[in-house]
């Protein structure tokens, strides 16, 4: 047998296919694939024009579409009403924290924490994982993170009663309460819960300390009087040594809060807000002009101010201050703000039955309007709002 008829036949042992044509169901399958690349194409390619129309936003509608899905709000938190509530952001979740209880509500709505309190002026105070929660005046402080998990306790004598306390993101808390024989005391306590760092102040009353970002140094803010004037005096201490590494002041002004916004830190005082650093820096001071500090929020690289021509009444301004202490942005109010809160690129307002956020440049970015029944707002930096009421938080998503 020749070489060709040997090819013929294993030729001829090969089927032969029934029909050359695609099967039906791969070719639905094959359109679909199709179809969905298509609109995935389309939907990043809408998500991009509104990154640059947006400044970045667009990004974060993503981010809410794939978190929280379609829909513009979505009801998350309940708690018990109270007058004395006092809520904050913790993880995915929130805080609350009421004369009675201390509760820690995950993202998905279940409570990780129940916590019963005893405390007349409850305080709270949360950064990324971590929520402390004390009395002020009182005698008792817990340190909780967002799964429930209690890290520390402390209890004070009733005669040295807390002052305040802060912790940071990474777990350094800073407490500040009463002394005999000092004008106040400062006490730091490491991610492992153990007392790391303490000083005493002799000279100057002691109300507040927050520790760095980086767990490097603290700043205490001290009252007292320079030449005749009153003055708020921010001391810096590193974490390995007791002498102070740095100071600097805010004049004719009460320090109200204080926050760290790169590497800067801003504090705001009853008639003025000023930047620091570690080093004694003053970046700038930006002054009230004489208007009334009725509400103020930290965002992402500025501080936003609700300021009221008067002592009384709703005519003011919404301001947002930069880095240097000048005046990024403003607008005229002449309506009640029921609350003010910024959170990454964006800042809200809930004005009385409606909710409004805007951009740091103070372009409004979306609203609200059926929100009669809100007692306040807590901005989140993915651009959702937490819109709150007597007993049950509502998610907002523009």
């Amino acid at each position: 047998m020749t070489d060709k008829s040997k090819e013929h036949k294993v030729k001829s042992a090969v089927p032969k296919p029934e029909s050359q044509e695609e099967p039906r169901e791969e070719k639905k399958g094959r359109k679909l694939r199709a179809a969905v690349s298509i609109m995935i194409v389309l939907l990043v390619s809408a998500i991009a024009v509104q990154v640059f129309r947006n400044g970045g936003t667009g990004l974060d509608l993503l981010r809410r579409w794939i978190y929280y899905g379609s829909g513009e709000r979505v009801d998350t938190y309940t708690y018990d009403a109270a007058g004395n509530n006092r809520f904050a952001l913790i993880g995915d979740g929130m805080a609350v924290l009421s004369g009675t209880e201390l509760r820690i509500i995950r993202g998905d709505g279940s409570v990780a924490l129940s916590q019963a309190v005893n405390m007349q002026y409850p305080a709270l105070m949360t950064a990324g994982e971590f929520a402390v929660a004390y009395d002020v005046g009182g005698t008792t402080l817990w340190l909780v993170n967002a799964q429930g998990e209690t890290l520390l306790r402390l209890e004070q004598d009733a005669a040295l009663p807390f002052i305040a306390a802060s912790v940071n993101e990474a777990g350094y808390l800073a407490v500040t309460a009463e002394k005999n024989g000092c004008k106040g005391c400062v006490s730091v306590y490491g991610p492992d819960q153990t007392l790391m760092f303490a000083f005493n102040s002799v000279e100057r009353f002691v109300i507040d300390a927050r520790v760095s970002k980086d767990g490097k140094t603290v700043t205490a803010v001290t009252l007292g009087q320079e030449d005749g004037s009153f003055v708020s005096r921010m001391v810096v201490y590193d974490l390995t040594r007791t002498d102070p590494r740095a100071g600097w002041g805010v004049q004719d002004g009460v320090v109200l809060a204080m926050d760290e916004l790169s590497g800067r830190t801003a504090v705001i005082c009853d008639t003025k807000m000023a930047y620091g650093d570690a080093d004694g820096t003053v970046y700038g001071e930006y002054d009230y002009g004489g208007n009334y500090l009725r509400g103020w929020s930290v965002g992402g690289g500025y501080v936003a101010l609700q300021l009221n021509r008067y002592y009384a009444g709703s005519i003011g301004r919404i301001v947002t201050v930069d880095l240097n202490g000048n005046e990024k942005a403003a607008i005229d109010v002449n309506e009640e703000v029921i609350g003010i809160s910024a959170a990454g690129n964006y800042i809200a307002v809930l004005y009385a039955g409606r909710l409004v956020i805007y951009t740091p440049d103070l372009q409004e970015y979306a609203r609200m309007e059926d929100a009669h029944h809100a007692k306040d707002v807590l901005m989140c930096a993915d651009g959702s709002a937490l819109v709150l009421a007597s007993e049950k938080a509502t998610r907002f998503l523009p």
